[in-house]
């Protein structure tokens, strides 16, 4: 009985020091502009909350649910081209048309829920890539409410006021930072939430055993569509955040097939069905992303002398590996499936569990 009771204090004293732990973390993160005023710094940060964000949505659908859908870019690019269209259209500011966003990526979760939630395995997989596409053709197609392939820019943001004052004329990024800061944050807690509940708990019963979890009692299409609405709000959240942000969207940067992939390795590569795990994705993906981009990796192979620049190979990874990232992301998912299957945070808790272990 004492060994129990010591037991759960120590479990109960872990639970303290995360919960101190997440406090501090976000206390540190509010003040990161106070201190670093670079706007590639708050930039790269805004993409880090941006994939938190993206990732720790599909968490619920997928790490959660165990239905892995490849085409959440239909979410993103929903509240992308509805809080666009009507603040270009219709002079609707973007804290109102966000919401509006969050209204048709619901009802477009709805309808896909409904037609694809009847298949399962790679059959629902390979729906989820086809409605997708669907709608990104669709977006492409209807050029006098999408601008098609041209897309919408936006010049100017209005201002946010509360009566006369004007809280922020987002002409720094600063704003963008705490924005996205506060939904990754509200993500999180989402998850959280839905972990520690019942809900939760009848969503890692479908992953499991859908046959089992429907003879319990469990609605299924009931409980996948609220999954996936779940989902579909935040992710439309992102894509709405985004567009505002970026100042630009086309079918080719909302709805691009190869965003619904970046969204999936973002919790695979961090750890599906975690809280943490999509935040931890995030810290890879981001700076690796941001390293091919500007050809980083190029040319620090270069200039460690590993590969010459004169080379077959220096000029090949000079002009194409910054357009490789694909195939970067595709080596980086071979090797987190077999060395580490449960993603890079399950992986430093087995060696942490392990440690632990011999040193008791």
């Amino acid at each position: 009985m004492k060994s129990f009771n010591n037991r759960l204090a120590s479990i109960r004293g872990a639970g303290t020091v995360k919960i101190v732990g997440v406090i501090a973390v976000a206390a540190i993160l509010f003040a990161f502009p106070r201190f670093v005023e670079s706007p590639y710094a708050l930039h790269m940060m805004i993409l880090f909350f941006l994939s938190t964000l993206m990732g720790s949505s599909w968490n619920i659908i997928g790490g959660y649910t165990g239905q892995y859908s490849v085409g959440h870019a239909a979410y993103f690019g929903t509240g992308a081209y509805t809080t666009m269209i009507l603040l270009t259209f219709k002079d609707i500011p973007p804290w109102y048309g966000v919401w509006a966003g969050v209204a048709a990526a619901v009802v477009v979760a709805l309808v896909i829920g409904t037609i694809c939630f009847r298949l399962r395995g790679p059959y629902f997989v390979l729906a989820s890539i086809a409605v997708a596409e669907i709608i990104r053709v669709t977006a492409l197609n209807l050029t006098d409410l999408t601008k098609g392939a041209e897309g919408i820019l936006l010049t100017d943001i209005p201002p946010f006021m509360i009566g006369d004052t004007i809280l922020t004329d987002f002409s720094s990024k600063v704003p963008y930072y705490y924005i996205s800061l506060v939904l990754a944050l509200l993500m999180i807690l989402v998850t959280w939430l839905v972990q520690n509940s019942k809900l939760g708990y009848y969503f890692q019963a479908i992953r499991e055993d859908q046959d089992a979890a429907h003879s319990l009692g469990i609605n299924l299409t009931i409980w996948k569509n609220a999954a996936l609405v779940i989902s579909a709000v935040f992710t439309s959240l992102a894509g709405s955040f985004y567009a505002i942000f970026v100042k630009f969207i086309d079918p080719t940067t909302v709805l691009p097939l190869d965003l619904s992939v970046q969204i999936v390795l973002i919790s695979i590569i961090g750890g599906i069905g975690t809280i943490f795990g999509p935040v931890v994705g995030a810290l890879v993906l981001v700076p690796l992303s941001e390293m091919l981009r500007s050809n980083i990796i190029a040319q620090g192979l270069i200039n460690s002398g590993l590969v010459s620049a004169e080379s077959a190979t220096g000029i090949f990874l000079k002009e194409h590996l910054a357009h490789a990232h694909v195939l970067i992301y595709g080596i980086l998912v071979v090797i987190v499936i077999l060395f580490m299957p449960e993603g890079v945070l399950g992986f430093f808790r087995t060696i942490v569990a392990r440690k632990r272990k011999g040193a008791a």
